[in-house]
């Protein structure tokens, strides 16, 4: 799942050895604790006005979407895009052109929108909003 992201965007590949070496020992590491760190590595590029390759970076989320099996899938949407709407406040989050959401939105791809849009919803009090049809 990872490997695709370390491509990407290399410079997560520090807090990425980080991870693996602190979970070495864990049989199944939990890559949501991974997928939060990678929410904070983005948001903090993008506040900085590092955004090189951020549209690679959304393309492998994309996958992570389309080609994912459930849990892939839903890690995409719940661990990372979540994480990211969190750290810009959740609900109510600064819509303006030049904010990180705005910037955010427009290198999502159309699976990783409709996840986003769903997350604002489920922010916005409809519980039903994350359901997956499988």
């Amino acid at each position: 799942m990872f490997e695709p992201m370390l491509e990407a965007d290399p410079s997560f590949d520090g807090k990425w050895q980080e991870f693996c070496d602190e979970y070495s020992h864990v049989p199944e590491q939990p890559y949501y604790l991974a997928l939060s760190e990678l929410a904070m590595h983005l948001v903090d590029r993008i506040q900085s006005g590092d955004v090189a390759n951020m549209a690679e970076v959304f393309n492998v989320v994309e996958r992570w979407h389309v080609e994912g099996d459930r849990y892939v899938r839903e890690a995409a949407s719940i661990g990372l895009l979540e994480g990211i709407q969190n750290l810009l406040g959740g609900n109510g989050r600064n819509r303006t052109p030049n904010s990180v959401n705005a910037h955010i939105e427009q290198w999502l791809g159309p699976e990783s929108l409709k996840w986003w849009v769903k997350l604002d919803r489920f922010w916005d009090g409809d519980k039903t909003a994350l359901q997956y049809d499988d």
